[in-house]
């Protein structure tokens, strides 16, 4: 078997290919590249794999791989490479018959839709996964599903948002079409593209001067670059969550300052009970504000701006309820409401007295190491920022 240390992965979302010579035998996709692939390097392995994946990792010499911007479009490249490789153990290790595929209808306003066994992208493995991934794009990229009558009334979709109303008269067959054009691209892995077609679109419509429109077509470019900011992560971090054996990260969350002034915000990392102090990350607070609950929702809102740091399983802050609830919400509106959120709150001598949410009393002991290292180490960059005269 191939030693892991051999192979140099990211942490990051993307797809593998396990490889005899020029021969791929599988195609995977990963939320972390990285601890999806060391994943199938267990000791256990044959408890925690199909008996077919470890007769084709006997087989495999090497591993590769394509880095996405996102777990979304990990999912979509999977599904294209099985369909265009045909890899050997793939496909033995489901019958085509129950794979997912997405189909877009013969129509003069087309549908996409999900059908069993063949369709027009393909093949996804987990219906749930690609029911999310569908929720997701259909934000950025409305359109028809079978839910939509053209009965002249706009559908429930069409009334929040989520198709571009052709039941209801409010699009052309032309620029609908165009929607559905763009559908295509993204399920066509091909995002560069469709990317540089709605660039010309925007800068066509803003030269006509139809600025509203131009702005929807800028909003959709934003979406495309924030793909981050979602649910599908959920899946992969449910079940780590579920299997004692995967990475279990813990990320806690502290304020210094004095009296409102010099602001900072520091995140730190316990993964496993383990410190992992190169996961640590600062951050100078950019509005001076005495107000904790405030400062927690920019260090944790800035903080989901970055997909290439692994969300985490528990999120842990100083605090009370208002902590608590600040740090759900800024949660819940990137679409991350499954990760756990707790605070510690501190005795009149800043001793930990009490800890608030729900979460299994077995982590108890790595939440408040990781809430005094939070504490420690933004006491130390204030400390250090101070001692320097800089104006934070």
């Amino acid at each position: 078997m191939m030693s892991i240390k051999k192979i140099n992965l990211p942490d990051t979302p993307g797809v593998y290919f396990f490889k005899q010579g020029k021969k791929i035998l599988y195609v995977g996709k990963a939320t972390s590249l990285k601890d999806r692939v060391k994943s199938y390097f267990a000791h256990d392995i044959l408890l925690t794999r199909s008996p077919l994946i470890a007769k084709m990792l006997k087989e495999a010499d090497k591993v590769e791989f394509v880095q996405t911007d996102s777990v979304l479009e990990a999912l979509i490249l999977e599904a294209n490479e099985i369909k265009k490789h045909q890899p050997i153990y793939n496909s033995k290790e489901k019958d085509d018959k129950s794979y997912n595929f997405v189909t877009i209808t013969h129509e003069d306003f087309p549908k996409v839709v999900i059908t069993r066994g063949a369709g027009d992208y393909g093949p996804y493995p987990h219906s749930g996964e690609l029911k999310e991934g569908l929720k997701i794009i259909r934000k950025t990229l409305p359109f028809r599903d079978e839910k939509c009558k053209l009965v002249g009334r706009p559908c429930f979709n069409a009334q929040i948002g989520l198709c571009p109303g052709p039941c209801a008269g409010w699009i052309s067959k032309s620029d609908y079409r165009k929607q559905i054009k763009n559908v295509k691209l993204f399920f066509e892995s091909r995002k560069d593209i469709l990317i540089k077609s709605l660039e010309k679109e925007m800068k066509r419509l803003a030269k006509e001067q139809k600025f509203e429109e131009a702005k929807k077509v800028k909003k959709q470019l934003f979406a495309l670059d924030h793909i981050h900011d979602v649910a599908l992560i959920k899946h992969d971090l449910e079940s780590r969550i579920i299997n004692p054996k995967s990475t279990f990260r813990i990320e806690a969350y502290d304020i210094a300052h004095i009296s409102g002034t010099n602001v900072v915000g520091v995140m730190t990392v316990v993964e496993n009970g383990e410190l992992n102090k190169s996961q640590y990350r600062k951050f100078k607070i950019r509005k001076d504000l005495n107000d904790d609950t405030k400062n927690f929702k920019e260090i944790i809102s800035r903080r989901l701006g970055h997909p290439e740091w692994r969300f985490p399983n528990l999120v842990v802050v100083d605090g009370g309820k208002g902590q608590i609830n600040a740090a759900k919400k800024v949660l819940d509106d990137s679409g991350l409401d499954f990760i756990g959120v707790v605070s510690v709150v501190k005795d009149e001598r800043h001793r930990a007295r009490e800890i608030l949410g729900v979460r299994s009393p077995a982590l108890d002991k790595d939440i408040l190491l990781a809430n005094s290292e939070a504490h420690r180490f933004a006491i130390g960059y204030h400390r250090k920022l101070r001692d320097k005269g800089f104006r934070i």
